[in-house]
């Protein structure tokens, strides 16, 4: 692990540089240890992709006595008991009006729409992170097979529970939005609600499995 300063009061920490489960399992357990720890110090934790950041108030420590208090507990971080992620099947309307992208994704794929399909649902997904909007969950990986880039330009509205392909990434538009990831299909299932706790439905490190509808 690499520990950066990041800003004023923030600590990035480096497990990686790139997209991989196995340092995205990483960043999982870190996250969690560091909410287990309740530091008053810590102020929030932001998982992504290979990294974690920590915004710390700096009116109670530092970076270097944080860094050194963090770094000097390290060796406890594998004795955590990590919960198992949950599992989530989430119904999906493919193509047509509701996938306006699946015309292109075909014939860039060279594949059929029910190919784009049958590849799409049979992979099990891992919720990377949550990030862009409320709750929006970056899926991955997708097949091979399925990678196609992003829209060169990005639309301006693109509608709540929109299924998208980018790169080999899939993701869930959680609210009516701006977005260039290629749209296949839209899902009736909500994924984020303010008014209930924990109102994020999916969590870093859960498993998604998509079901035609």
């Amino acid at each position: 692990m690499e520990y950066l300063r990041y800003g004023e009061d923030g600590i990035r920490i480096v497990f990686g540089d790139k997209i991989d489960p196995a340092i995205n399992k990483k960043v999982r357990r870190y996250y969690l240890y560091l909410k287990s720890l309740g530091l008053k110090e810590i102020v929030d934790i932001i998982p992504s992709f290979a990294s974690c950041l920590i915004h710390f108030n700096s009116e109670t420590t530092s970076f270097e006595k944080l860094a050194s208090y963090l770094t000097e507990k390290e060796s406890r971080i594998s004795a955590l008991d990590i919960p198992e992620p949950a599992v989530h099947e989430i119904p999906v309307v493919y193509g047509g009006e509701d996938g306006p992208d699946m015309e292109f994704v075909v014939s860039y794929t060279k594949l059929s729409e029910d190919e784009v399909i049958d590849l799409h649902t049979s992979t099990v997904y891992t919720v990377y992170t949550i990030g862009f909007m409320p709750g929006f969950p970056y899926l991955g990986s997708l097949d091979e097979r399925l990678y196609v880039p992003r829209l060169e330009t990005p639309r301006v509205k693109v509608p709540k529970g929109s299924v998208g392909l980018a790169q080999l990434q899939t993701g869930i538009y959680t609210y009516e939005s701006p977005g260039g990831w290629q749209v296949i299909g839209k899902t009736e299932a909500r994924l984020f609600d303010h008014t209930t706790e924990p109102y994020c439905l999916m969590k870093m490190g859960d498993r998604v499995r998509f079901i035609k509808a």
